[in-house]
Parts: C-alpha cells; sequence; structure tokens
C-alpha cells in the first residue's frame, strides 16, 4: 500500500479558463478515468436506495401528511437539487474526492471544514451499518417466502443470527469497496438496474389493479397541493423527504475517477436527483391508487406496515410469484447502497488523511486496486462495531441514531451550499451565470436545508421524539445529533496537538480563487 509520504506531490488542476488553478489540491493515487457519466449517476442513485427508501418512508410520510406524500417529496427535492448546483460549481474549480470537507475547509477555515467532514463521516458509517441491518431482514423474509416458513422470515429477529449476518453483509461490501471503483460500478450496474425494473413493475402494477383493491383511492391532483397541510405536518415530512434524497452527492466523491473529472460529477447529481424524483413519484402515487391511506389492513396509515409497506403490498399487488422480485429488489437496493456508500465515507477520509487533518494512514492506496485501502477497511470495521455493539446495548439507541442522520445531513449539505457562496463571492455578479449557478441556487438549497435542520433540531428535543428516550429531559435523537457532530471537537484538539499543520492551513488554504477575466 501506498502513503502520500511515498508518494511525489502532484497538484491537482482545474482547467476551468475563468479561475486561477487550485495550487493546493493533492492527487491522491486514485484510478482516473475509471466511470464516465452513466457510472457515476448509477453510483449516486444507488447510494440513495429507492426501493428501500420507498418502504421504509412511505408509511412514515402518510402518516404525516396522508395523500399529499406526491407534493412532499417535491418538497424534499427542491433543496437538494439547489444544493447539488453548489457541489457542481465548487467541483469545476477544485474537483477534489474530499468535496464537502475539502470545499468548507477552502471557504469557511479548517475547523468549520473538518466539521463539515466529520459530519459526512458520521452520516455514512451510521448508515453504511443500517443498510446491512434492512438487507439482512429482508434476505430473511425473502427465504421465508420462497420457502413457505414464517419461522425462517422470523429468524432475522434473532440478535445473533442478525449481528452475525449483518457482518457478512458489511465484510462483502467492504471487499467489493476495497477492489476499487470499476468493480464497485460493475456490481451497481447490475443490483441499480433489477430495483429500479422491478419498482417500475410494481408502480405500473400498483396503479393498473387500484380499481379492484379495497381501500383504493381515485387520483387527484390535489396530492400535488399544500392545501390542509399544517405546519409542523409539513416539516416533518420534509424531514423524511430530504433524508429519501441523501446520496446523490457520492457521484462527486468520485470526481476524481471520473471521465471529465470537472463536468461529469456534476452533471450526473443533476441526472441522478432528477431521476430519483420521477421514480419516488410514480411510486408513491401507485402505492396511494392501490391501498389508500386507511389505517387497518393494507392501508398506508396502518402503523403495523408503515415502516415496511413494500412486505405488506407485494404480494396483494404483484401475486404469486412476482412479490419475491419486489423483496429481492429491496435487498438489491440496500445491498447497492451500502457498496456504494463507502464510497463518500473512504474518499473524506482519504482526503483529510492527505492534506493531514486525519493521520497520514488514511491517505494510503492500495497498488493494484488504486483504492483507499485503509480508509475502506476502517470504515467497514467502524461500521460493523457500531451496528453489533448498539443492537446488543440498546434497541432505542441504535434507532434513534439512525433518526440523527437528518441533523448531520442538513449540517454538512447546508454548509457547503454557503461555502459555494462565499467561495466565488468576488464573482457572483460577474454575470446572470454566476448569479444564479453560484449564489441564488445554493442559497435556496442552504435556507431549505437550514429551515429542516432548524426545525427538527426543536422537535428532537421533545423526551418523545424517535423511540422516546431521552437524557435530562432531553430527546435522545437531538443529544445524539448534536452530540456526535460536536464530538469532532475533541478529535479536533487530540489531532492538532499531534499535528497542527492542517488546521493553521500549511496543507489546505482557505481562499478564494482570483477571476482571471
Amino acid at each position: 500500500m501506498s502513503s502520500p509520504l511515498d508518494r511525489p506531490h502532484q497538484e491537482i488542476q482545474s482547467h476551468d479558463p475563468h479561475h486561477a488553478v487550485e495550487h493546493d489540491l493533492q492527487e491522491k493515487g486514485l484510478s482516473h478515468n475509471s466511470i464516465g457519466l452513466l457510472g457515476s449517476t448509477v453510483l449516486a442513485i444507488s447510494c440513495v436506495a429507492p426501493a428501500y427508501t420507498l418502504t421504509a418512508t412511505t408509511g412514515l410520510l402518510v402518516s404525516e401528511v396522508s395523500t399529499q406524500v406526491p407534493v412532499i417529496f417535491l418538497a424534499g427535492f427542491i433543496p437538494m437539487f439547489f444544493a447539488a448546483y453548489a457541489y457542481r460549481e465548487l467541483n469545476k474549480v477544485a474537483p477534489d474526492c474530499g468535496t464537502s470537507f475539502t470545499w468548507t475547509t477552502k471557504a469557511f477555515g479548517p475547523y468549520i471544514g473538518w466539521l463539515g467532514g466529520w459530519a459526512a463521516i458520521l452520516a455514512t458509517i451510521i448508515v453504511i451499518s443500517n443498510l446491512a441491518g434492512v438487507a439482512v431482514q429482508f434476505s430473511y423474509q425473502f427465504l421465508g417466502a420462497l420457502f413457505g416458513s414464517e419461522w425462517l422470515a422470523n429468524l432475522w429477529q434473532d440478535k445473533l443470527v442478525n449481528v452475525s449476518t449483518c457482518l457478512a453483509y458489511l465484510g462483502l461490501g467492504t471487499w467489493i469497496a476495497y477492489r476499487g471503483i470499476s468493480t464497485t460500478a460493475h456490481v451497481q450496474y447490475v443490483l441499480v438496474a433489477f430495483q429500479m425494473s422491478v419498482l417500475l413493475f410494481f408502480a405500473v402494477a400498483a396503479i393498473t389493479g387500484a380499481a379492484g383493491s379495497p381501500g383504493s383511492l381515485n387520483f387527484s391532483w390535489d396530492w400535488f397541493g399544500l392545501e390542509g397541510l399544517t405546519m409542523s405536518a409539513f416539516v416533518a415530512g420534509l424531514s423524511g423527504s430530504i433524508f429519501a434524497f441523501w446520496g446523490w452527492d457520492s457521484a462527486l466523491t468520485a470526481n476524481e475517477e471520473t471521465t471529465d473529472s470537472e463536468k461529469t460529477p456534476g452533471r450526473a447529481a443533476l441526472l441522478a436527483v432528477v431521476s430519483i424524483l420521477l421514480t419516488y413519484l410514480l411510486v408513491s402515487i401507485g402505492t396511494l391508487m392501490f391501498a389508500g391511506v386507511g389505517t387497518h389492513e393494507l392501508g398506508l396509515a396502518n402503523e403495523e406496515i408503515a415502516d415496511n409497506v413494500f412486505g405488506a403490498l407485494a404480494q396483494p399487488v404483484l401475486g404469486e410469484p412476482w412479490h419475491l422480485f419486489l423483496y429481492l429488489s429491496v435487498v438489491a437496493s440496500s445491498s447497492a447502497s451500502l457498496i456504494s456508500t463507502f464510497l463518500p465515507t473512504t474518499r473524506t477520509l482519504l482526503a483529510m488523511g492527505t492534506y493531514r487533518a486525519l493521520p497520514a494512514r488514511f491517505a494510503a492506496i492500495h497498488p493494484r486496486y488504486r483504492s483507499p485501502s485503509f480508509a475502506t477497511a476502517v470504515a467497514g470495521l467502524a461500521a460493523g462495531v457500531f451496528y453489533a455493539v448498539l443492537t446488543y446495548l440498546s434497541e432505542n439507541v441504535l434507532v434513534d441514531t439512525i433518526y440523527s442522520i437528518g441533523i448531520m445531513i442538513c449540517f454538512y449539505y447546508g454548509l457547503t451550499a454557503y461555502a459555494c457562496i462565499w467561495f466565488f463571492r468576488r464573482e457572483l455578479l460577474h454575470d446572470a451565470r454566476s448569479f444564479v449557478f453560484k449564489c441564488l441556487f445554493p442559497l435556496l438549497g442552504g435556507l431549505g436545508l437550514t429551515f429542516v435542520f432548524v426545525v427538527t433540531l426543536r422537535d428532537s428535543m421533545a423526551p418523545d421524539y424517535g423511540s422516546g428516550a431521552s437524557v435530562l429531559g432531553l430527546g435522545l435523537v437531538f443529544v445524539l445529533g448534536v452530540g456526535l457532530i460536536l464530538s469532532g471537537l475533541i478529535v479536533i484538539a487530540l489531532w492538532r496537538r499531534r499535528d497542527p499543520e492542517f488546521f493553521v492551513g500549511d496543507t489546505l488554504k482557505t481562499d478564494t480563487p482570483v477571476l482571471l477575466d
């Protein structure tokens, strides 16, 4: 394995004619030109995990906003779409795999940049473990349905079996990610194509079969309006919707490994967000038409099926044996996302190691696979330990930690959106394009994410939020979300004492690009 100490220093050069080259961005040793626009888009979609996200969030959104799920998906899409422009513009002049960490450091300085990277790492490691857990659950449910065994279908509830199988999934995901982005992309083509095809098949079957289903609804354009929604219901739904779109930035973290690294990742992120929106709208309309929003049987407001609507609707909508494919699509979705979510985690760790914001070992690159080998192994190990310990320690802590991801997402996405505005502050009025894409769109995205961040913090302080667990009268979700982000301050203090060069600006400078024309 090679580290930055073994490799000659090389600069990442921006070819944007409008800006001075970012001379302090360093070459990491990753495999260049390994994936194109299609591969980058597929990686972003797989990280979002549409099939898993829809089965896990549709019922919860219905409980908040009833039939107005489509408009909530649209509302969650808007800040994510605008934030994607901030990522695109920053990537053009600084195509660095550290993305949020690198860009917020250059805009706001090392301490804020470090915390932005820390929040991104925490969120992705937590969700990697959760995705493996979901893959375990649906794998056993699929096997139970295939062999007609209720015992086998419920085997995932045994903690020893659950954790053991989860660790096996994590081991496989770590191995695939370890072998480099080309292997990861090839696996994703199959998994993403399968889950998207099954989702389309399910949506069409639900819409065409809705007339014969008890509790079914006729399509209504009112589902796309906000009339009758209270502010609290809208915000609760919006928070879930934003989580449903999270993950598209994985296209940007692979920027040093894509063809035309300054343009392809940004285009892929925008394509992924739009593709996911269309999928969510089609599937949510189909499920609403087929199942309705009743509180009994197949109704989407039924609390017994809220956390897994596909598990309840698969057989009624698709029939035998086609319903098995929907189970498999969720397994494929969570497995695909498990693998691709290693990208943002490991590339951020790689960048932080390269710029000495973390130990240099995190910058180690495998000589054959050109992947961040040490960072990948650490991410897989951390996710496994996290899941195993919390599964045995407390189900409440595990659930609430997953809920706290929303706080971390809004924190580092919003921070990156504002970083774009500040980074390009000298040229925002240079022309109409600069104003729209470097100021207006990032501002709208940042404000939307900040709004959800603040309201989620307020709501999560309530003791009954999430699992209902609390610490000193504060909701456990709030304590975990804020506490995990602020725990980075301890790491900063310890690491600055050992190696201060990043924190004094020697390895990654805080600056603004110079406009040349």
